[in-house]
């Protein structure tokens, strides 16, 4: 157990940028969100999952949608507590704790405004171990944990609430709904008993968004390679490194879709890499064969200063690194692969792990 205070939260929000592979909204809102809060309610209380008892009843929150839109409709800041109201409404019963369903700039901030505000503890664990872009996308689906019952709340003060047959209905009634909501929305779902987090969550995942986000900054700050340094941490390979010469982006059904064309630089040049996005980083392909695809993590960062890039800040010129980092060993499994590889997602290639890497 510890204390989140707002002087931990930079490298918490560049580290979890760079576990949500593109996508988990705007690291910069997120930890403006989370300092707001912080500043209000006081600090934060984190959780190892070996501390919350086996009946304790865990909310977690986010918020969903496009963040290319996210980047101009910003928060109201009272989104997140009320979709956990909502949920508590409907239970009868107040959460004992709330926990980060991803990894993301914005997404793993979240649960620190939802923690704050609603004055309860937040563990140290996450639904994915990285951002997926669909909300069934989670390994406590993989145990049978339903999304529902689930609530979504905008900045107008709308809320919706959703009671599905299965967490696929869940993803496309909510995706409905946010879009009708301008394309991003606060969300509150996947209620699970302290036994459920310990059993079927990723463990230690705010903890590992610090050091990453603090080795970053420690390398930049000793003129040492800040991309190094974050794939010592992550165990990953550093798959290419090159200029961003064009990026194709388009909004569509509640998701940012599209590519982006590097080339290379240094001992990656004469070589072109393509990256294939919906939210997050999907596939990366290097002259028409693939190196990384999903659920495996593909993590962008700017080579100079390590800085995560997000699919919605991709732009010409932009030089940057390209990391393939291994995904938690439950998404490789063949009811993993089935929800979250690359079959789900339209691609016909065989998904080809990445090795693993010593830390």
């Amino acid at each position: 157990m510890r204390e989140i205070t707002a002087e931990n939260l930079p490298d918490l929000a560049r580290g979890a940028a760079v576990l949500g592979t593109g996508g988990g909204g705007d690291p910069f809102v997120g930890r403006l969100l989370a300092q707001q809060a912080l500043a209000v309610h006081g600090p934060v209380t984190l959780l190892d999952v070996d501390e919350i008892e086996d009946d304790a009843l865990v909310i977690p929150t986010a918020f969903m949608g496009a963040p290319t839109v996210m980047l101009e409709k910003l928060p109201a800041g009272d989104e997140v507590l009320n979709a956990m109201r909502a949920i508590e409404d409907l239970l009868g019963r107040k959460a004992t704790h709330t926990v980060s369903i991803e990894a993301g700039g914005l997404n793993s901030m979240t649960p620190f405004v939802a923690a704050a505000e609603a004055g309860i503890p937040l563990i140290d664990a996450d639904g994915m171990g990285r951002a997926f872009p669909e909300l069934q996308m989670l390994l406590p689906t993989l145990g049978g944990v339903k999304a529902s019952p689930m609530a979504l709340a905008d900045e107008r003060g709308n809320a919706v609430s959703l009671r599905t047959p299965d967490n696929a209905w869940a993803e496309r009634l909510a995706r409905a709904s946010t879009v009708e909501m301008g394309c991003s929305a606060a969300v509150s779902l996947y209620v699970l008993t302290g036994r459920q987090v310990k059993d079927l969550m990723v463990p230690g995942t705010m903890t590992l968004c610090e050091r990453i986000g603090r080795a970053i900054r420690e390398a930049r700050e000793g003129h040492a390679d800040p991309v190094a340094a974050a794939a010592e941490v992550l165990g990953g390979h550093l798959v290419f490194t090159g200029k961003v010469g064009d990026v194709l982006r388009s909004t569509s059904g509640g998701f940012a879709r599209g590519s982006a064309r590097l080339a290379g630089l240094a001992g990656d040049a004469g070589s072109a890499l393509e990256l294939s996005f919906q939210n997050e980083n999907l596939v990366a392909t290097r002259d028409g064969e693939v190196v990384v695809s999903v659920p495996d993590l593909i993590c962008v960062l700017d080579t100079d200063t390590g800085e995560p890039v997000t699919t919605e800040t991709l732009r010409y010129g932009l030089r940057v690194s390209v990391l393939g980092v291994p995904c938690d060993p439950r998404w490789r499994t063949p009811e993993g692969l089935a929800l979250a590889g690359p079959g789900y997602f339209g691609y016909e290639h065989a998904y080809v792990p990445l090795p693993a890497v010593e830390v």
